[in-house]
């Protein structure tokens, strides 16, 4: 049931994207994607508008009315609950505006892959097969002030090619077609970096050999 309303179709109605956000942020929250009331998750409406969390508020107990509708220049146009939009807002406006094949945008603090641009590690795309055989190489940021529109400009050379990227020292940002496939982006991120700082532990990180690598690309 929870895959079918994150897995929505481009013509749902704003009644069931707004319990698809909402549906998102307990996974995220659940699963530790996201803390506090840090991040958010958008979708878009139509080519003109877009549905957001907003701020203050932790995504695990966002309820539908919490959400905001707001226009391509980020004025608001529906608050139900007298909400203000997340200081976040440029950054998913930046995506929508690249990229007219993406309909949900997640902004999430995954702790492994957080802890990746924290201590200055690139994006390890080349232990796991699936990484090269779904979102290829993950670009990490330059460092942006939070809630500021530095993070739309650290994003915008970046996004256009890529449905994950890394914001140094912020967390994630994963984009899909719907909220089902921003969220395997996420998840799959998250996962790959957790074994990287296990297999480190261990004392031995093995990468996937150049040609190997070459294959997968060759077999996309």
């Amino acid at each position: 049931m929870l895959k079918n309303i994150l897995n929505f179709s481009v013509d749902a109605s704003e009644t069931d994207l707004r319990a698809a956000v909402a549906a998102c942020g307990e996974v995220c929250y659940t699963r530790r994607l996201l803390t506090s009331s840090d991040g958010n998750i958008s979708v878009r409406l139509d080519k003109n508008h877009v549905l957001i969390t907003p701020s203050g508020i932790g995504k695990g107990r966002i309820e539908n009315d919490d959400l905001l509708v707001l226009d391509m220049d980020g004025r608001v146009l529906d608050a139900k609950n007298g909400r203000n939009p997340s200081s976040e807002t440029p950054m998913h406006l930046e995506v929508y505006k690249q990229r007219s094949d993406v309909n949900a945008v997640i902004h999430a603090h995954p702790v492994f892959a957080t802890a990746l641009t924290v201590s200055g590690f690139d994006y390890p795309y080349d232990i796991l097969p699936e990484v090269m055989q779904t979102l290829q190489r993950v670009p990490i940021t330059s460092y942006a002030r939070p809630s500021s529109h530095e993070d739309a400009d650290v994003i915008r050379p970046l996004i256009r090619d890529h449905n994950a990227v890394l914001l140094r020292q912020h967390g994630s940002l994963t984009a899909g077609r719907n909220l089902e496939e921003a969220l395997i982006h996420l998840e799959r991120v998250e996962f790959v970096a957790e074994v990287f700082w296990r297999a480190r532990l261990s004392g031995n990180v093995n990468h996937i050999p150049p040609e190997e690598l070459e294959k997968l690309r060759q077999n996309l």
